[in-house]
């Protein structure tokens, strides 16, 4: 079995056409392999995928490679990944499973001058997006979470983004399309299961197309303006 760094906390119908989604893309990573496999929620909400077959031990390290791994064993140096539970003035916590937390002080996240708040404010980080970060008596976040999140905010062609959560990238698409506003987005970059990135284009108000589609998503949205 791997845990993936990726939550399914909706309920209902949300949760079964999330999973469905996530049994389609499971399907695109290791379909082609000699395997067979079950998707669960356990109760800290995280996805685990059960594998089985001659090539389950492959299978198990492109999905840990594709969306990260929970683990309950974090190494000193070593990079995991955790999604974003909490923040406040001291920092931001975030989620590693086995309903365990490690904190990233303010002064440990790394990405400009601020508060915690107005950081993620800053970098549009929805509650539960996954966040990479080094593990150690006080953790970091990695420095290819810092450039990913600085690349936003400086992306050529790009007027921003509009991050969401509680959605698959699917749902998302659809509600962008209701809106009338497929013309204004480059693309629907997946984040983790329930957490998308909408790009804009040149030309785009991202906080405009929030406005936009927010009535449509029970969902946090944030922008991220270049």
């Amino acid at each position: 079995m791997v845990v993936l760094a990726t939550k399914c906390y909706v309920e209902g119908d949300a949760r079964e056409r999330s999973l469905d989604s996530l049994d389609s893309l499971v399907r695109n990573d290791i379909g082609d392999l000699d395997v067979t496999w079950d998707i669960g929620v356990r109760d800290d909400d995280f996805v685990s995928v059960t594998v089985d077959g001659d090539d389950a031990t492959a299978a198990r390290n492109l999905l840990a490679d594709e969306w990260g791994e929970i683990t309950p064993h974090m190494e000193d140096g070593e990079t995991y990944v955790g999604t974003l539970d909490q923040w406040d003035e001291d920092g931001f916590v975030l989620d590693v499973g086995f309903h365990e937390y490690i904190r990233i002080p303010a002064d440990e996240i790394g990405l400009g001058t601020g508060s915690p708040t107005q950081i993620r404010d800053r970098f549009g980080l929805v509650q539960h997006v996954p966040l990479s970060f080094v593990y150690g008596d006080t953790c970091r976040l990695a420095d290819e979470t810092r450039d990913e999140l600085y690349d936003w905010t400086r992306q050529e062609g790009s007027s921003g983004r509009v991050n969401v959560n509680s959605a698959t990238r699917g749902e998302v698409r659809a509600t962008v399309n209701r809106a009338g506003h497929a013309q204004d987005i480059v693309t629907v970059e997946r984040l983790g299961l329930l957490e998308q990135s909408i790009v804009c284009p040149e030309g785009t108000d991202p906080p405009g197309l929030l406005a936009s589609i927010g009535k449509y998503l029970p969902s946090e949205l944030k922008c991220v303006l270049t």
